[in-house]
């Protein structure tokens, strides 16, 4: 009898210590990052490691203005993280990686890398500063799932912002997005909603790899194209990165940077069977639905009803990107 007591002694004990590891591990307060030292931290990257592995309520992570020069990455690990600037154009995080600088590649140039999903991000510069001759030069690169980005820019030349898995699923509302070619790219499941995007060369916007059978790839909701009017005269909507490449614009405010042509198909026609390009109601000196390529649609208002929040986020578990 005295052995059962003492056992269960030990592990009312072990219970209580793992409680008060958890209870001590879990934030109390807002975790701040300030490079002066008046936060709790002083890097980005800090704040992060210091976040428990698969919390299950947002940890707001509190960025003071400044310039950030690291190569911040989110394991996989580090779910419901949400990173807040102080000020989106004087809140920055920065690297200067690209392709061809030792061994980096497009997947390993980032400056940011987020893995861990239900990823927040407000009020925060995502930039890379390799330059215009570089190559690809990614600032911001999305894994996870179920990431919301809200009042952010993201900067830097050639493949800026990646959207990286076959199963992703991200939401940018109130971005701005600037680069040279295809610096919009990648296999996720993404809306841009009332986002400015910004062409600074004669290039393509796009570049989407959307996996085959997926009924939505990127989705640009009420967004506005504008460019460098000196450099940027002659820009596509998108290239098919894979086959089967789907990019919708609806409501989209388009200068007359963009072609009439609209797409381009990689030097593939073989591609213009399979990828699914399509425009309702465009407005702008760019909007020229006459003249877009033939293989190329413009949605009937019942098409275009299917373009909602609820539907392209449905897959087996819905998402509303809205919810907080």
């Amino acid at each position: 009898m005295k052995c059962k007591n003492l056992l269960y002694l030990c592990s009312l004990l072990l219970v209580t210590c793992i409680t008060a590891q958890a209870q001590e591990a879990t934030p109390t307060s807002p975790i701040t990052v300030a490079q002066d030292g008046s936060g709790t931290y002083r890097t980005v990257q800090e704040a992060v490691n210091a976040v428990p592995n698969q919390v299950q309520t947002q940890v707001v992570i509190r960025v003071k203005k400044g310039t950030y020069r690291e190569k911040l990455v989110v394991p996989a690990l580090k779910t419901h993280i949400s990173l807040v600037g102080e000020d989106k154009n004087a809140t920055i995080i920065t690297y200067d990686d690209h392709t061809g600088k030792g061994d980096i590649n497009t997947y390993t140039s980032h400056s940011v890398l987020v893995q861990g999903n239900d990823f927040r991000a407000e009020n925060i510069t995502f930039e890379n500063t390799a330059g215009y001759t570089a190559g690809q030069a990614v600032a911001l690169h999305v894994e996870a799932d179920r990431c919301v980005f809200r009042n952010c820019r993201m900067v830097g030349n050639q493949d800026v912002l990646f959207l990286a898995t076959d199963n992703s699923r991200q939401y940018y509302q109130d971005c701005y997005i600037e680069g040279t070619t295809d610096f919009i790219f990648g296999s996720s499941t993404a809306v841009f909603d009332h986002c400015t995007i910004y062409s600074k060369k004669n290039s393509y916007i796009t570049a989407a790899s959307t996996p085959a059978g997926h009924p939505y790839g990127f989705v640009f909701l009420n967004c506005k194209l504008t460019a460098d009017t000196t450099l940027a005269t002659q820009v596509h909507l998108g290239r098919p990165w894979r086959p089967s490449a789907r990019v919708v614009f609806l409501h989209t405010e388009m200068g007359n940077h963009i072609v009439p042509a609209g797409w381009h198909n990689w030097s593939k026609p073989e591609s213009e069977k399979t990828a699914y390009y399509a425009e309702y109601k465009s407005t702008g000196p760019g909007a020229k639905p006459q003249s877009r390529v033939p293989w190329s649609h413009q949605l009937t208002a019942k098409e275009a009803k299917q373009y909602t929040l609820k539907q392209i986020f449905a897959g087996p578990l819905p998402w509303n990107p809205t919810q907080k």
